[in-house]
C-alpha cells in the first residue's frame, strides 16, 4: 500500500493512526499542502478532488476520503476492530467520528481558511471563525460520550472515534482552543500512551516542518 498524505493534514493523520493501529506498513509518499502540491495532474489522476489523503493497493486501485480508508482497512483487517460492539454501538462510534470528519474539520480546514482570507477577513477573524467551529464541534463530542465507560472515547479500547479525535485536538491547540472537557482530556491522555498514536504524530513525519 502507499499512502499519500501529508503531515499536518488531519485526514491523514486519521490514517496513519489507523494503519498503527492495525500494524499494517504503507509507504508514505508526501504532498505539500500549502506549496499546492496536491494539485499536480498526476496526482490528481489519483484522487480528483486534489485532497489528501489516498491510498493505493494492488492493482492500480486508489481510495479516496478518510473514513471510507480506514472502513476498508477495517473490513479487509478486523483485528483490531476499530468499529467493536452491537449495531447501535457502532452507529454511535460512527456518529462521533463525523462529528468530527463531516461538521467540523471541513469548515475549519485549510482551504477554508484560505478562501475566508480571499474575502476580506484578516487574520484574528479567521482563527476565531477555526476556534468557534472546533470548539463548539467538541463540545457537541464530548457531550456524546460523557455516559461512555473510558479510558478511551468508547470503553477500553480505541475506536473509530479516538482515530478522529487526536488529530481534531491537534488543530485545536494549533487555535489556541482550551481542552477542558474531562472526558476528551481522559481519551487523548490513553490515546497518548500508544505507541500507534504516538507513531502517527505529524512531528514523527519524514516531512514534518
Amino acid at each position: 500500500m502507499i499512502l499519500h498524505g501529508y503531515f499536518r493534514s488531519s485526514a491523514s493523520w486519521r490514517v496513519r493512526i489507523a494503519l498503527a493501529l492495525k500494524g499494517l506498513a504503507a509507504e508514505q509518499r508526501f504532498h505539500h499542502l500549502r506549496k499546492g502540491e496536491q494539485r499536480a495532474p498526476d496526482y490528481l489522476a489519483l484522487n480528483p478532488q486534489g485532497l489528501v489523503p489516498a491510498l493505493e493497493l494492488d492493482g492500480d486501485v486508489s481510495l479516496t476520503q478518510s473514513l471510507a480508508i480506514i472502513e476498508y482497512l477495517e473490513e479487509s483487517h478486523p483485528t483490531p476492530a476499530l468499529l467493536p460492539g452491537d449495531p447501535v454501538q457502532r452507529a454511535r462510534i460512527r456518529a462521533f467520528a463525523q462529528v468530527i470528519a463531516c461538521d467540523v474539520h471541513p469548515i475549519q480546514n485549510l482551504k477554508i481558511l484560505a478562501r475566508l482570507r480571499a474575502l476580506d477577513h484578516d487574520d484574528a477573524v479567521v482563527n476565531e471563525w477555526a476556534r468557534t467551529t472546533i470548539a463548539e464541534g467538541l463540545e457537541a463530542c464530548e457531550a456524546l460520550i460523557s455516559k461512555e465507560k473510558g479510558p478511551y472515547c468508547f470503553g477500553d479500547t480505541p475506536t473509530l472515534a479516538d482515530v478522529c479525535l487526536i488529530p481534531q485536538l491537534g488543530n485545536a491547540e494549533r487555535f489556541g482552543v482550551d481542552i477542558a472537557w474531562p472526558r476528551i482530556q481522559e481519551a487523548a491522555a490513553a490515546c497518548a500512551a500508544l505507541p500507534a498514536f504516538q507513531q502517527a504524530a505529524p512531528d514523527q513525519q519524514p516531512d514534518a516542518e
